[in-house]
């Protein structure tokens, strides 16, 4: 494209090569168009979406080109609004329906294109792709909706509770990169292609002089070009919170999972191995202890296997571990530590210790935190260890607390029968 005629004294190549530049780097959809919303220019990435070598491939057509009527319409009509009214259009949230049938989704801004007179000649913006943090969205509503299919199979509302508390970690982490994301979508440069339109536009009659020999001018390919690298950079941010947001998902599909596995299992009491069961827990975890930059560690005894229900043992042992990590994490210290052991108890029991270095119990409250309803936290619901020592007693176990006061840390310790008979033996070997 061509920017509005200048005067003698402007410098087109320099105009041509600011633009060329922006439009060849940037790595949003960058468009300009005229008044029948028919493209002008646009930026390399955008011609490449389209499925074009080259910008030539699309200048002169428009989205009824490339999109279905179901968003090409109502783009249309965006544009000639704002070409109507001069009023801008900012980080409008479209579906793009591709004519195979392919959905996209982008964060839109679209402003007024105006000449040298201030008429507007037409419309330009810039389109960011957010299609992979919908669909992150939409995998969760799906995990939730497959959390919520695994506990009614399971037929008890014990185990909804249970793996909501569970999934309820990664949740936050999900909440975390979803934010930053949204924050950094909204917190896009796209007005300052604005600023750059209208400095360029003000200084139309001088732009080779004001763009060689002003002070401001000199800063403009500059500003350009940390514009083109803002973006670029700004992609890479984003692209790594959307990585971090897949993995949370498939990190909730593995608890999904293993919860539909274990539900499968529900009511039945048979040998596990009581390290196997710690580490199933821990992969429940996992994300939110290196979120909260807490280091775990082992102390695995040789004991022989335990008889309890897999379904019930996890969900004690992911609530201990969830707890001991926010114990750990407002206890202040410089090294957040979770110690997992599991050692003998007395005749015929093993114990699987959980142990946190954070901020302790009150000894008034140590008779107290098993009672439905109470809770420490600010944002906690009471149910969590209640339930735990609940299903603790089923198994014909115990939980029981010990902490030696505020900031001395506390263990927590689920105590189980061992396992005999043939089937017992044959886990242990």
């Amino acid at each position: 494209m061509s920017l509005p005629p200048s005067s003698p004294t402007a410098n087109p190549e320099l105009e041509r090569a600011l633009v060329s530049t922006f439009l060849a780097n940037v790595p949003d959809a960058v468009y300009f168009k005229d008044r029948d919303s028919r493209f002008l220019a646009t930026s390399a990435s955008m011609a490449h979406m389209f499925g074009g070598k080259n910008t030539a491939d699309v200048i002169g057509k428009t989205d009824f080109d490339f999109f279905k009527e179901s968003h090409a319409r109502p783009a249309f009509e965006d544009e000639q609004a704002i070409i109507k009214t001069g009023r801008p259009l900012i980080g409008k949230l479209e579906k793009e329906t591709w004519p195979d049938g392919r959905i996209t989704w982008a964060l839109t801004s679209k402003m007024p294109l105006r000449d040298e007179h201030d008429e507007i000649i037409g419309t330009f913006g810039i389109s960011k792709d957010v299609t992979e943090s919908k669909q992150m969205e939409f995998a969760l509503e799906k995990s939730r909706r497959e959390l919520m299919d695994a506990s009614r199979l399971a037929g008890m509302a014990e185990v909804a509770t249970g793996v909501l508390h569970n999934v309820g970690n990664v949740l936050n982490s999900l909440n975390v990169s979803a934010t930053v994301i949204t924050a950094g979508l909204r917190q896009s440069k796209a007005e300052s292609l604005t600023k750059v339109g209208e400095m360029l536009r003000e200084h139309s009659a001088d732009l080779g002089t004001y763009l060689t020999q002003d002070p401001k001018g000199k800063l403009v390919p500059g500003f350009i070009e940390s514009l083109a690298r803002h973006f670029s950079e700004d992609r890479a941010r984003l692209m790594k919170e959307i990585e971090s947001l897949q993995k949370n998902v498939d990190h909730i599909k593995e608890i999904v999972s293993l919860q539909q596995a274990y539900a499968t299992m529900a009511g039945v009491v048979e040998p596990l191995k009581p390290a196997a069961l710690m580490e199933d827990a821990l992969r429940m975890n996992s994300s939110a202890l290196i979120r909260h930059d807490v280091r775990v560690v082992r102390d695995f005894g040789i004991v022989p296997p335990v008889m309890a229900e897999q379904a019930k043992a996890l969900q004690i042992l992911v609530n201990l571990i969830n707890n001991a990590k926010y114990a750990a994490d407002e206890g202040g210290r410089s090294e957040k530590i979770i110690t997992l052991r599991v050692a003998a108890g007395a005749a015929g029991r093993v114990q699987l210790c959980v142990q946190d270095n954070g901020i302790g119990i009150k000894a008034e409250n140590l008779t107290k935190i098993f009672q439905h309803g109470f809770t420490t936290k600010a944002t906690g619901h009471g149910f969590g260890l209640h339930s735990s020592a609940n299903a603790a007693k089923e198994m014909k176990g115990s939980l029981c607390a010990h902490s030696d006061g505020p900031g001395l840390g506390a263990t927590f310790i689920l105590d189980l029968p061992i396992a005999t008979g043939a089937a017992a033996e044959a886990l242990a070997g």
